[in-house]
This record gives structure tokens, C-alpha cells and sequence, in this order.
């Protein structure tokens, strides 16, 4: 038996006291009538015996309800079953000794009969009472039988055998009678426990689920809602809706604007068709709401889980993948997106309508972010987009593509929109400095423009190709300037494709030549270096000068290809001059990026045998702004070999003087642009001077660029301190035969055609 079963038995043998008095004083005043009318002393003494057991039983019921039983407190309520069994034999044992003394000692019939009946009825009360204990009523039903079947056998009458026949087999039953009472009480009392422990536990999932749940019944009626139902009730309309119908609470929603009226229809259509679904409803405090409805024979649920952060985590994935994070302008693929249907739409119009392109990039942005720093170059990029907003106003379409470069998109009634007067205004607007986080900053844009009005045939692609084209046109002629785009820029677009294509075979088959411009000691008027530069001819096209192919090469890649070639070739030309002449090589911003500089030209010089101090890098402000990091470590191991390392067209970056204080250089190659006007203008000379006087007072040699007249050097020679001297005065870039009779007749020995020197490794 559990032991809350156990202790619950043995509190309710103690629980009524007015029964136990009320049965002891009828008892006491039956046994005292029968002892009157007989004048038995024995009987005088049983009714003095039931007054005292009524008295004591009374005084121990009282001590137990002084004592806190716990519900599993098994050992106390033990010692309380003891004493309650011995008391009840005591009772068993005055009533059987009551009918013993009636039968035997007195022999009244009367008497005899009012103890039997009243022993009866005591055992009757004793199981209702003491079902529960098992080992209780058994002691009394023994006792009582005992000492009653005594005194109906010592009577020795047939008659009284015949009623002790009778009463035993009752006697007995109520042993059994009591069991199975105990069995279907135990069990009543079990199922209830069990259903309120069911219950308890339904309450308790209904109570603490993190959703709302609330049944209705085959009216409609709301019968069963939980805490977090009733919230969202009350969001819905105030009050108390339990009992009332779902369809009135849902319908006073959607009439005072809680719940969206479509929403509203299509949650009461599903219920009213006792069908499954879900409806998202959106609150009125911008919150949502997911209800789900399920129903089964004439009754429906309906669960209300609160969606608002799973929605709003949607629209953010949404909205990230539509709009630019750092802009909240149009991404890439979205505006490709919306700019496309526009166009299917426009070209279904009739015609008369024109659409416009515009790429917008800043100037020099790269700068911006490594002498200021990203977090700075962030907050330009915010402050172009709102600029660009502000100025092309409402109806445009604008997109950050990535980087510096915006896209702008417009389209309408044609000649609605001055192409002219936008690129103009959008210059206009971004010559005002921006003041960013303490910095004023000056920065400028180039747009390409391209608008048209025959888009059969036209896709963004088309469109960005073409804006493109007007941009690279736009940086091409200066930066901080728009250009619209025109038709001879498709044809130059054409052409410049081809050439890379036809670049790339040449590349692959060797198929590029070099070409040695000298460059002349001022004082000696001898050769002391070659810069090597490469030649492109183009077998349908002709020569392609350096300034265009040069750049197709970086922009393609194969600029890294080209340095290799022209690095290999140099050098082993250069084994063939005499032992005090150089070789200079060009090394670009591509090659610090995506090439091992310093393992190429090791190895270069290791496979020639030529010695380190003998070659020459030149690289230019651009190749340091690029890569400032990657060449300052690669220059740096390359002048601790001996290599010269030259700053080539120095002046028209952006910052020389920080470049000279950071790199290892050894030379300085000064611009054309600062000779070109020094015999004329004092002004450019005393420039000159300066920039010169610059390179020689941190021990740099000084090579002046562009040098073409007999005049030019003059000056140069006599008011300056330069060292070499490079331009077409002396020769223009010359092939390598050439170049070696260059050498000599400046060297003052008459050329004399020779074997070229073995290379090294060279079998």
C-alpha cells in the first residue's frame, strides 16, 4: 500500500469522535436498562466496563489530533495503528463478553437478544469504520465471534445452534465485505487523485506553453483559454471572453482595427469549416501573430504563437538582401532586378520614352581610406549615398554596386530629363568638402552617363557596359567630371577588347619585343643605365603604344607575364654591355599584389650570373599607393642585395615626401613635366632646383626625365645637381643592337660586333 494511502487510513480510524461517544453512551445505556430489569451485578460491571473504554478510546482520539501526521510519516502512523487495534479488541471484547455474560451467567431473552443486536450493529459500524485496517478488524471480528458463538454453544439448545449458523457466516462476510469496500474506495480515491493530478498537470502545460491555446465547442463558444490566450484576447477587444463565442471576439477585433479585416475573414472562415490552416495576423503594435487551427469532431483549437521576432528577423534577412548594409542604398541584384522589369515595361510602351544610366564612382577613394582609415572611408561612402539622393531626388533608382562605385537609373517621357544639366549638377554638388568625424575632406566623382531612347534589344548589361565605357572616358580625361556616353566610345570599347584578346596570344607566344632608352652620366656624357621597355606590334594594327597595352595588361593580368619577360630578357642583355652599365625595370602595383617579386628577380639573377648591383626596379607613386605594405617588404630585400631601387615620376603622385622618408630608394627620376619649361621659365627652373637639391640631400642620385633639347641641358648642367639625364636628346628607346653601338660610340670606342656573352646556366 502507498504509504499517503496508509497514513490516510490510519487519520480517518481517528476522525470521528461524536460517533464514538454517541455509540458508547447508547451502548452504555443499554447494557445499564439490561442489568436494571435483571438486577445482574455482571451486567452493572459491563456497563462500568463500556463507560471506561468509551473514556479512554475518547482520551486517545484527542491525543491523536494533537499529533502533525505528515502524508508519507509511515513510522508515527504505525504506533497510532498499534494503539488504535488494541483499543478496538477492547471494544470487541466488552460487546462479545456482554452477549457471553447474557447467555451463560444471566439468561434472560431480552437481555440476550438486545446484546446480539447490539453487537451486531457495533460490528456493522466497525466496517465502515476500520475497513481500512485490515489487521484491526480482523482482531475484532475474532474476538466478537469468539466469545458470542461461546455463549450460543454453551446454551446447549438447538435453537441457538441454528442462530449461531446463521450469524456466523455474516460475522465472517463482513471481513470480506470490508475488503472489498477498502478495494473500491482505494480505487474511487486513486482515480480521483490521478484525475486531479491530470488536471493539475493540464493546468500547469496550459499555464506555463509558451503559446496561447483556447478551445471551442461545438457552438462556437470559447470553453477552455490560458493566461497567454487571454493576453492576446485582450490585445484583441477587452474583457473577459471565456464562454463567450470566438467568431463576436474576432469580428470586434477587425471593427476596431486590432486585426486586419482579411486576416480576420480568413481565421473565421477556417474555424467555421472545422478545417486545419494557419493565419498570420499583424497586431496593432506592430507585433504578429501566428494561429494555428486545428480541429477534431465538433471541436476546434486554436494555438497563438507570438511571431514577431521570427518576422522581423525575415524582413531583416529581406531587407539585407535587397539593400546595401553600409548605404541602405539598392544592392547589386536587386536593382539589376527592378532596373530589368522597368525596362520590359518601358518596352511595351509606345514609343517616346527613355531611360538613363549613370555609374558614379569617387575619386581617388582608395586614398582616402588608407591615409584616414576604413572607418572614415565608411562614413564618405554614407555621405555620397545621401548626397546622390538629395540631388537626383524622388523617381530615380540608386544602387551601391560595392566599393566607391554608385549606379543611378531614371526613366520617363524622353527629353523629360537634361542628361547635361544632371551630370553637371551631380559635379556641382560634390565640390562642397565633406567634414567627416573631425576631417574636412575634398573628394570628387566621375560619372559616365548613357541615356537612351531605343531599348529594343537594351538590358542593364548593355546599359552598364556603355556607362562604364563614359566613366573610364570621364577618369580618362582628368577625374572630377561626367561624360555622356557616345557611340565612338562602343567602337573604341570594340577595339580594346580585341586587343586583349590578341595581347593575351602575343603574351603566350613571346611574341613582344624590348627596347633600350639610355640613360647619360651629365658630367662623363656616358652611358651608366638602360630602362627596358617593352614593344607590342600588332600584325594588323601596327605599333600599340606602352600607354594602351600596358594598361590592358594590368587590367587582364597579364602585366605580372610581361615584367617576367621583360625582367629575363633585360638581364640577359645587359650581361652583353660592359661591366659599369645597368639595366632599369618597370615593376607595377599588379606585380607587388599577385606576383613573388623578389623570388622572380632572385631567380632572374641567379639563372644570368648578372651581379645585383648591376639591375635596377623603378616603381611608381601609384604602385606604392596601391600596395604600400607588400612593397616596402619586397623593395627592402631587394636593396640589401645591392639591387638600385628608383622612385620613377616622382611629383605627380600624391605623397613623395612620405614615400622617400619610408622606402629604401637609391635614384630619383624627376618628371618630364619639371623640365619641359626650364629654359623659358625661371619659375619651373628654381621648381627644379628644389626638387632636385631634395633628392641630393638624402644621397639620392637624380635622374631628370624628358630631356630633348640641347637648351634643356644646358640649364640643367649649369644651375642644377643632377646626375643622369634621360630623353630623346641622347636617343630614343633604341633595339638592343642599337643600343650596344650606343654605348660603345658614347664610350668613345667604335662598335664592333661580338659574340654575346654566355649566360651563366645557359648550356
Amino acid at each position: 500500500m502507498p504509504a499517503i494511502d496508509y497514513v490516510s487510513i490510519v487519520k480517518s480510524v481517528y476522525k470521528d469522535r461524536r460517533s464514538l461517544v454517541s455509540g458508547g453512551i447508547a451502548t452504555v445505556l443499554g447494557v445499564s436498562a439490561c442489568a436494571i430489569k435483571t438486577g445482574s451485578l455482571v451486567l452493572y460491571a459491563h456497563a462500568v466496563l463500556f463507560v471506561v473504554v468509551t473514556v479512554l478510546r475518547y482520551i486517545d482520539f484527542s491525543q491523536f489530533r494533537k499529533v502533525q501526521l505528515g502524508p508519507t510519516d509511515v513510522e508515527t502512523a504505525a504506533v497510532w495503528e498499534l494503539r488504535a487495534t488494541f483499543w478496538a479488541g477492547a471494544v470487541a471484547f466488552a460487546y462479545g463478553s456482554w452477549c457471553f455474560s447474557s447467555m451463560v451467567l444471566v439468561g434472560d431473552p431480552v437481555v440476550e437478544l438486545l446484546a446480539f443486536v447490539t453487537t451486531t450493529a457495533a460490528m456493522v459500524g466497525v466496517v465502515t469504520r476500520n475497513f481500512g485496517l485490515d489487521r484491526m478488524l480482523t482482531l475484532q471480528l475474532i474476538i466478537a465471534i469468539t466469545l458470542m458463538s461461546s455463549g450460543l454453544v454453551l446454551k446447549f439448545n438447538v435453537y441457538y445452534f441454528v442462530l449461531l449458523t446463521m450469524l456466523l457466516p455474516m460475522l465472517i462476510s463482513m471481513r470480506f465485505l470490508a475488503a472489498d469496500v477498502r478495494n473500491v474506495l482505494l480505487s474511487a480515491v486513486h482515480g480521483r487523485v490521478e484525475a486531479n493530478r491530470l488536471a493539475g498537470q493540464l493546468d500547469t502545460a496550459l499555464e506555463t506553453m509558451h503559446h496561447g491555446l483556447c478551445m471551442l465547442d461545438q457552438d462556437g463558444l470559447i470553453t477552455v483559454v490560458n493566461d497567454r490566450a487571454e493576453m492576446v484576447f485582450a490585445g484583441f477587444v477587452a474583457g473577459n471572453w471565456k464562454g463567450r463565442p470566438f467568431a463576436a471576439l474576432i469580428a470586434a477585433a477587425a471593427a476596431r482595427g486590432t486585426v486586419p479585416q482579411r486576416a480576420a475573414e480568413k481565421l473565421l472562415d477556417t474555424v467555421a469549416q472545422h478545417g486545419v490552416g494557419k493565419v498570420i495576423l499583424r497586431l496593432a503594435n506592430s507585433e504578429y501573430c501566428e494561429v494555428t487551427v486545428s480541429s477534431r469532431a465538433d471541436r476546434t483549437v486554436l494555438l497563438f504563437e507570438d511571431i514577431t521576432d521570427r518576422v522581423k528577423a525575415e524582413e531583416r534577412i529581406n531587407y539585407m538582401a535587397h539593400y546595401d548594409a553600409l548605404t541602405g542604398l539598392l544592392n547589386r541584384g536587386f536593382f539589376s532586378e527592378q532596373v530589368n522589369a522597368d525596362l520590359d515595361r518601358l518596352r511595351g510602351l509606345p514609343p517616346g520614352n527613355a531611360a538613363m544610366l549613370i555609374i558614379v564612382d569617387v575619386d581617388d577613394f582608395k586614398h582616402v581610406n588608407d591615409t584616414h582609415g576604413h572607418m572614415v572611408g565608411d562614413r564618405l561612402l554614407v555621405d555620397t549615398a545621401e548626397r546622390l539622393k538629395r540631388v537626383l531626388g524622388r523617381g530615380t533608382m540608386i544602387a551601391r554596386l560595392g566599393g566607391d562605385e554608385f549606379v543611378v537609373y531614371r526613366s520617363g517621357p524622353a527629353g523629360a530629363d537634361n542628361p547635361e544639366a544632371i551630370a553637371a549638377q551631380l559635379i556641382e554638388t560634390f565640390q562642397e568638402p565633406f567634414l567627416i568625424m573631425g576631417e574636412r575632406l575634398a573628394v570628387n566623382i566621375s560619372a559616365g552617363l548613357v541615356v537612351q531612347t531605343d531599348l529594343d534589344g537594351e538590358d542593364l548589361d548593355t546599359f552598364m557596359v556603355k556607362a562604364d565605357l563614359a566613366l573610364y572616358k570621364a577618369k580618362a580625361n582628368g577625374k572630377a567630371q561626367a561624360q555622356l556616353f557616345h557611340e565612338q566610345m562602343d567602337t573604341d570599347y570594340r577595339y580594346r577588347q580585341r586587343l586583349k584578346a590578341d595581347l593575351a596570344v602575343c603574351v603566350a607566344a613571346n611574341g613582344l619585343t624590348l627596347v633600350y632608352q639610355p640613360i647619360i652620366d651629365l658630367r662623363t656624357r656616358r652611358v651608366v643605365c638602360c630602362e627596358a621597355l617593352a614593344r607590342w606590334n600588332h600584325p594588323e594594327f601596327g605599333a600599340i603604344p606602352p600607354s594602351v597595352f600596358i594598361p590592358i595588361a594590368e587590367e587582364t593580368g597579364l602585366i605580372s607575364d610581361i615584367t617576367r619577360f621583360v625582367l629575363a630578357s633585360a638581364v640577359a642583355e645587359c650581361r652583353n654591355w660592359p661591366d659599369d652599365i645597368a639595366v632599369s625595370v618597370n615593376i607595377s602595383a599588379r606585380d607587388f599584389r599577385h606576383t613573388d617579386v623578389k623570388g622572380m628577380v632572385e631567380a632572374t639573377l641567379r639563372d644570368s650570373g648578372l651581379p645585383a648591383h648591376r639591375l635596377e626596379i623603378e616603381v611608381t607613386e601609384t604602385a606604392l599607393i596601391e600596395e604600400r605594405d607588400a612593397a616596402t617588404k619586397i623593395l627592402s630585400a631587394l636593396q640589401a642585395q645591392g639591387i638600385g631601387i628608383a622612385l620613377d615620376d616622382f611629383g605627380t603622385g600624391y605623397s613623395s615626401l612620405s614615400y622617400l622618408q619610408a622606402l629604401p630608394f637609391t635614384k630619383l627620376k624627376v618628371d618630364r613635366s619639371f623640365v619641359v619649361d626650364v629654359v623659358h621659365n625661371p619659375r619651373a627652373l628654381k621648381l627644379l632646383k628644389n626638387v632636385v637639391q631634395l633628392g641630393k640631400d638624402i644621397d639620392l642620385k637624380v635622374t631628370a626625365e624628358g630631356v630633348e633639347t640641347e637648351e634643356q641641358l644646358a640649364v640643367l648642367a649649369a644651375h642644377t645637381k643632377v646626375d643622369h639625364i634621360q630623353g630623346y636628346l641622347f636617343g630614343i628607346p633604341l633595339p638592343r643592337r642599337d643600343v650596344a653601338e650606343l654605348i660603345d660610340r658614347l664610350a668613345g670606342v667604335s662598335y664592333r660586333a661580338q659574340q654575346p656573352r654566355k649566360l651563366v646556366n645557359q648550356p
